[in-house]
């Protein structure tokens, strides 16, 4: 019985997700991981870029296939964050909600560090300290 509902669910059309989807899907459950700043639009100058939410997708490199997928992120992480295990949690998180999503199999989530965020908090920190010092 199973057999004859997949056929005739094969019969109905196909559907085929975009790599931009993909894409979204990523970057959105990567910049929820603690430790990640945001996604980087590249390294322009030797600054990394960082870029908002509205272009969670501009971070991220994606190739799907028909029933798998590969993705890249390029991420900067906060500063103090433990960069392997703040990308581990991404790996995962980002598997499973594409996985969830779309049904693909992901073959694998390379992770790219382009830079560190030092907040202003941090260097205001500083700032105070080395002003103390003089």
């Amino acid at each position: 019985m199973e057999e004859i509902i997949q056929n005739s669910i094969d019969d109905i059309g196909t559907v085929k997700i975009s790599d931009e989807v993909v894409a979204i899907i990523a970057g959105i459950a990567a910049v929820e991981v603690p430790g990640v700043a945001g996604m980087s639009g590249g390294i322009a100058g030797g600054i990394a870029e960082m870029l908002g939410r509205k272009n969670l997708s501009k971070g991220v490199k994606v190739e799907v296939g028909e029933k798998e997928a590969a993705i890249d992120l390029y991420l900067i992480v906060e500063y103090g964050a433990r960069i392997p295990d703040v990308a581990w949690e991404i790996q995962e998180k980002v598997k499973k909600a594409v996985e969830t999503m779309t049904g693909l199999n992901v073959i694998e989530v390379n992770i790219h560090v382009q830079g560190v965020n030092i907040d202003k908090e941090h260097k205001k920190e500083n700032t105070d300290e080395v002003m103390r010092v003089k």
